[in-house]
């Protein structure tokens, strides 16, 4: 049986009604798919509540690792999943546990709307407060996220024409200083400025986030519509300097998580913007993904689409001996799957169909015992074997907050074209 949504019912839902209007595109979900979503979302639910049992009130859950819980405080770029994630579960359960939870951890997380130091606010605030604030209403939310939305816009070089990712960095091989690098994972932070820009009137942050967007669709996607990790610039000319990785396999491979910011981002830009050059690139970065020779038949990545292939001068020394078999990344799967949902709205029949195909595979794969974790196993975690960032050796195989949350996600965008 199949259930025909219209899209911008799809996007009202879950956009909190700020959604652009949209032509009235019709695709497909798979009412077979309940049973699926369903039970992923209850045993989703009951993992969180023994997250929540375990997780020091002042901390954030990161990872687990060697048996051990590895948590932050609230000033790591993934302070913001976690209270999401809560957010998430709290919409499909109503169970009140799970939204005092977010709320309790936004008081900690309150501190860094003045965080100037850092690209990372989309993640952070409005992951966190954007949830909750949808859901709540609460004015005080909505306060912190416009706040939060100054410190970022705080960032932006019009030169450049982008908002500064890392401060000055050391290039993956020590060859260099980066002094004004940015990454393709920044595209996730110019929500909030989308945001900020309809809850005040003030388009300045609206027109930061459009600029960077075309910046990064400009420099950071190639030709064939892979991307560059990292494109550092010269910040007094704007001019590009060059074109490098920092948690992929090569400079010029393609790191899968990257190409999923690119598709999820591309996407959201279009869906505030509608210029429909954002949407062909979208389009692009995701066909490249979803038709990519590398692409295991369940959909879910390798965490990069050329790791250990010969060819590629890399910017380090991949350690085959220590990884014989190539890691997969469930974060970028669960990312893309998202994405894909949403970008299944704005294209024509055929390729909406095939979009929303896509997602439902990763769906699957991801709701799987080879993903999902056992009740209580797994740190408290919903999926395992995540690649945090492979070049440094860090968080290899591990369960990880941000694909949680973009899991979670994917399982509410995809059981609203059920209803």
């Amino acid at each position: 049986m199949k259930v025909i949504f219209r899209v911008p019912i799809l996007l009202l839902s879950i956009f909190g009604g700020y959604a652009l209007a949209q032509k009235k595109n019709v695709g497909y979900a798979d009412q077979r798919m309940l049973k699926t979503i369903d039970s992923s979302v209850k045993h989703s639910a009951n993992q969180y509540r023994f997250l929540k049992s375990i997780t020091p009130v002042d901390r954030f859950p990161k990872t687990y690792e060697k048996e051990s819980s590895i948590t932050s405080t609230a000033r790591n770029w993934t302070s913001g999943f976690y209270p999401g994630t809560l957010a998430y579960l709290y919409e499909y359960t109503k169970d009140q546990q799970l939204l005092d939870e977010a709320e309790s951890k936004l008081r900690f997380l309150k501190s860094q709307k003045d965080n100037t130091d850092t690209h990372d606010l989309g993640f952070m605030m409005y992951c966190s407060f954007g949830n909750v604030y949808r859901i709540t209403k609460k004015e005080e939310y909505k306060d912190v996220l416009i706040q939060s939305a100054k410190s970022l816009a705080g960032r932006y070089n019009s030169k450049v024409g982008s908002i500064q990712s890392w401060n000055r960095i050391k290039a993956l091989d020590g060859s260099e200083y980066w002094d004004f690098p940015v990454i393709i994972d920044n595209m996730m932070n110019l929500e909030l400025l989308f945001f900020a820009s309809k809850i005040t009137g003030d388009q300045s942050f609206k027109n930061i986030a459009a600029k960077h967007a075309e910046t990064a669709m400009k420099n950071h996607v190639r030709p064939d519509y892979s991307s560059y990790h990292v494109v550092t610039y010269n910040p007094e000319t704007g001019m590009v300097n060059s074109r490098k990785t920092y948690q992929g396999f090569a400079d010029n491979s393609t790191w899968a998580r990257g190409q999923g910011w690119g598709i999820y981002g591309f996407t959201m830009v279009y869906r505030e913007t509608g210029d429909k050059r954002f949407l062909k690139t979208a389009q692009g970065m995701a066909d490249f993904f979803l038709n990519h020779k590398n692409l295991p038949e369940d959909k879910i990545p390798y965490w990069d689409f050329n790791a250990g292939q010969t060819g590629f001068p890399s910017s380090w020394n991949y350690d085959t001996a220590k990884y014989p078999v190539i890691p997969r990344d469930a974060s970028a799967g669960a990312l893309v799957a998202s994405a894909l949902i949403e970008l299944s709205g704005y294209t024509n029949r055929e390729k909406g169909k095939q979009y929303l195909k896509a997602a439902e595979m990763m769906i699957k794969s991801l709701s799987s015992p080879a993903y999902t974790a056992p009740a209580n196993k797994n740190g408290g975690f919903l999926l395992m074997h995540s690649v945090g960032n492979l070049t440094k050796d860090r968080e290899v195989d591990v369960p990880l907050s941000y694909a949680d949350y973009y899991y979670a996600e994917a399982l509410l965008r995809y059981k609203t074209l059920l209803k």
